[in-house]
């Protein structure tokens, strides 16, 4: 039988937890995401490397992972009482995390289906999304302890979405020459696909940055 003075707190512990429902650790949640989303890109550019089918699987399935946190996210989100930084930048790193992953689960499904080998540039532009996903997963994870050391991740995730387009426009002049049509609209489609992910690295490195004004 639960002693009066214990049911007692027990009783006020509930009420309290009603009346101030606990805040959810977003920038643990945050940093979880990113990390996934790190691995995404991991698994893309060693692909790019090697062109493996087996990669390309496992990718699939650590988009299904990184999916199941961005849901979870979403959810805590959307119940939350109180955020601890402002809801609408929570909510656009949720969702520009989550669109890195499907620009890769897309570019990686689009190449088998078209039967599109790796190229310098599929692998020089994955490295750049790599470098600026890291520099993400580091920034968010200093938000909870040294916010404002994170400004410098976001400015690193920029500088290489910036890189990813300039190489981007590298490749296709050297794309266009030549009569092979069917090859250059099939490669310029990956392109696009990936500077897609990297131009929302860049909106996600923004978010980051707002975040940083505003809580250091």
């Amino acid at each position: 039988m639960t002693p009066p003075m214990q049911a007692s707190k027990t009783m006020l512990a509930r009420i309290l937890d009603r009346v101030f429902p606990k805040v959810p650790d977003f920038f643990h949640m945050l940093t979880e995401q990113t990390v996934e989303v790190a691995l995404t890109v991991n698994l893309l550019v060693e692909y790019m490397e090697h062109g493996d089918p087996a990669i390309a699987e496992a990718l699939k399935e650590n988009v299904h992972q990184a999916d199941l946190i961005k849901v979870r996210n979403l959810h805590e989100l959307n119940d939350a009482f109180s955020t601890p930084i402002d809801r609408e930048d929570i909510y656009r790193a949720i969702m520009a995390l989550d669109d890195i992953v499907m620009y890769c689960k897309t570019t990686v499904h689009e190449m088998d289906v078209l039967r599109v080998t790796p190229d310098k540039f599929m692998r020089d532009i994955s490295q750049r999304i790599k470098e600026g996903v890291d520099a993400l997963a580091n920034g968010f994870a200093k938000l909870a302890t040294t916010p404002a050391t994170a400004a410098l991740d976001a400015d690193i995730a920029r500088k290489a979405e910036r890189h990813a387009e300039k190489l981007y426009r590298f490749a296709l002049p050297e794309l266009f020459e030549g009569d092979d049509y069917i090859n250059m609209f099939k490669r310029r489609e990956i392109y696009r696909h990936l500077t897609n992910a990297a131009e929302h690295m860049a909106q996600c490195a923004n978010t980051l940055h707002d975040i940083v004004v505003k809580i250091s």
